[in-house]
Order: structure tokens, then sequence, then C-alpha cells
């Protein structure tokens, strides 16, 4: 080859070796400034560490899914890396669209990085149901897999499209065994890497864990420092199963009355004292019972507040300030269903979740 040819050639490797350079740098330039945040293995998961706080997508169906797909892509841009959504939420789509252009635009490296939960509604807990219901679910997303995959309630309803309020006379009995052995066909198909359920009292996980191959790696439940969950909480540290806290700050009070966390006087003097947030103070809180909080928010400057609770403590006064404050829990199963109607085959106490 002549001189002249090679150094031609030479020359164009040095420019792409330098556009490959700069891209790659601008991949890294452009990913947030990553918090410290702590991650928890699992029971039996076999994907990668649930990351300590996460963001909920609970939303009304009047919420465009742009508003919900931009809400995610904030929180990617501040840097959460752990989402959790729902088949009832209409939030799976827009949340995997947001992971989808956070991985093009190099705000994470792949889908890998994101550790997603999702839920199957009452309507599919039915044995032959549950994984059709989770491959939907995953065809919304645009994943291969899921990290999470939870039953979102310990109510078996007609199936149907997933919707609320339910009807009371639609309501059958739960197929513990049959549901359960589905959810681990989930697990063993690689679909879910791992499996767990939302809203279970330690009734409702006894009779679980006496027909379940694979237990559950995760109770989600209501939980903040005004509905304290002490005894579902015990009983699953018992069991190795890691709970999480859905309504950390109070959010899911739909009827106008009040937030009792985001009001409580006792937590406003906490803050004001450590100079934090209220919801910080909460979700600290939670933290330190060993519960992974999953807060919303579409305020990217809350979002970044939420990811700051991991380098602080609370004091021992308050903790013991917090364990004091008067419990009250806001969602419940009867709130699950139409007012009107009958049960026809079911017991609501076989399904209620308020547990002292």
């Amino acid at each position: 080859m002549p001189a002249s040819a090679a150094a031609e050639q030479l020359g164009r490797h040095r420019a792409h070796a330098r556009a490959f350079l700069d891209r790659s740098v601008g991949r890294e330039l452009a990913r947030p400034a990553m918090a410290a945040v702590p991650e928890v293995a699992l029971r039996h998961g076999a994907g990668r560490p649930m990351p300590a706080v996460g963001v909920g997508t609970a939303d009304s169906a009047a919420t465009s899914p742009e508003t919900k797909r931009g809400a995610a892509l904030a929180a990617l841009e501040v840097g959460f890396r752990h989402f959790d959504t729902a088949a009832l939420y209409g939030t799976e789509a827009p949340l995997g669209e947001a992971i989808a252009e956070s991985t093009r635009r190099g705000l994470v490296a792949s889908r890998e990085e994101v550790f997603v939960t999702t839920k199957l509604w009452c309507t599919q807990c039915h044995p032959g149901l549950v994984l059709p219901s989770l491959r939907e679910s995953l065809r919304n997303l645009q994943m291969e897999y899921v990290d999470l995959y939870l039953v979102h309630w310990p109510i078996s309803v007609k199936p149907g499209p997933p919707m609320l309020p339910v009807k009371r006379e639609d309501a059958v009995p739960f197929d513990f065994e049959g549901v359960w052995r589905a959810m681990e066909e989930c697990h063993r198909l690689g679909l879910a890497k791992a499996i767990g359920v939302s809203n279970f009292t330690t009734k409702h996980l006894d009779k679980l864990l006496a027909v379940a191959t694979i237990p559950p790696a995760v109770n989600q439940v209501e939980m903040n420092p005004v509905w304290q969950q002490r005894t579902v909480r015990e009983y699953c540290a018992a069991k190795g199963i890691r709970v999480a806290a859905y309504s950390p700050l109070g959010g899911q009070n739909w009827i106008g009355e009040g937030n009792d966390v985001m009001e409580s006087p006792v937590l406003a003097d906490i803050a004001r004292a450590r100079g934090k947030s209220i919801a910080q103070v909460s979700l600290r809180w939670i933290h330190e019972q060993g519960v992974t909080p999953i807060p919303k928010s579409y305020n990217k400057e809350r979002l970044k507040q939420n990811l700051e609770i991991f380098d602080w403590e609370l004091t021992k006064e308050d903790r013991l300030k917090i364990s004091q404050i008067p419990q009250k829990k806001i969602v419940t199963a009867a709130r699950m269903f139409s007012p009107d109607g009958e049960f026809a085959s079911v017991d609501l106490s076989d399904m209620e979740i308020v547990e002292e």
C-alpha cells in the first residue's frame, strides 16, 4: 500500500476512534450523578438487587400518557432506578417508553440497570390467567422480564379488564395454591426474576406459605409513620420476606380527609430540628425499619429530595416520638368494592387487610 494511502487509512481509523470516544464520554456525561442508594438482595431473586427506595406510578385514568411518561423520565434523570407499576394503573406503557428513551439517551446503560415491579390485578387472580396477564404487562412495558411480579390483592373477582371499584357480587374465593403455582411458573420461566404479594396480612401469608414452593420475596403494604404495620413487619422479618411501603407519605387518601403524614405536628417538629422535609423524615423512618419506601411525585425537586435520605439518621428520641403517633389506616378491602350489591360467595372479613 502506498504511504499516502496508508496514512489516509490511519487517519480514518483515528477519526473513528475519536468519534467513538466522544460518544462514550457523552453518554457518561449525560448520566445523572447517582445518589448512593443501598440495595437489597431479594429471597429467590434471580435479577438485580432491589434499590432501597423506589418511585410509585399509581395514577388516575385522567392523567395523560405523556404526563406519566414525563414523570418517569424525570425520576430517571435525577437518579431513580426502581419503579413500581401495575396492570391497574395504566402506567406500564408510559414507564416502558421512558426507560427505553433513557437508554437511548444514555441516562441508563441498559434496561438491566432499572428495577421494575408490576402487579397482577384481581380480575386475573385465577390460575389460568396469571401467565397471560404477565405477558400482557411485558408487552406494555416493552420488556422481556420484570424484576418483581406481585399479586396485587388477596382478592379474586370474575375475569374482566382491570377496574375499580369492584362489584361485590363479582368477588369469588381466592385460590391461593392455584394462583401461587402460576406465579412460581412465571419465575421459573424467567419472566419474573422474583415474585411476591401486596396487601397480604399475616393470615393471608400463612395460607400462602402453606402451599408455596417458592416463598414470596416481597410483601408490599400501606405503611408510613401513621400506619406502622408492626405485626406484618415482624412476621415478614421472621419469614425472610422484604416489606415494601406504598403510601409512605400518606398519599392514598382520595376522599378529602387530609393527609395525616404530611400534616403531622410530630413529623413537622422533627423535620425542623433536622433541617429536612416532612417527606424525608417519613421516608428515612421507613428505611430505618428495614422497609423499602415507594413514594410518588411528579415534582422533580421533590424527587431529588426523596433520594436524599441515606446520609443522615433519626435520633433515638425522634424514633420514640414517631412510635407514639396515633395510628390510622386509609386503604381497606371495603373501599375496593362498590357500596351496592352483596357478596355472594365470599366474606369481606376474608379479604380485609387491616391488621394492628
